[in-house]
């Protein structure tokens, strides 16, 4: 499943759900890389 991350204030990366972490962060791998973020949500309306 693809999520998007952000990382610091301005940088968000998209890429396959790996695992939750602790404190609402996730962590999604592009290509061989795995980064760690604050998951983006939909907003409604």
């Amino acid at each position: 499943m693809l999520r998007t991350i952000t990382v610091g204030s301005s940088v968000s990366i998209q890429g396959t759900f790996v695992e939750a972490l602790p404190g609402g962060r996730i962590s999604v791998r592009v290509g061989d890389a795995v980064y760690s973020g604050v998951p983006i949500t939909a907003k409604r309306s």
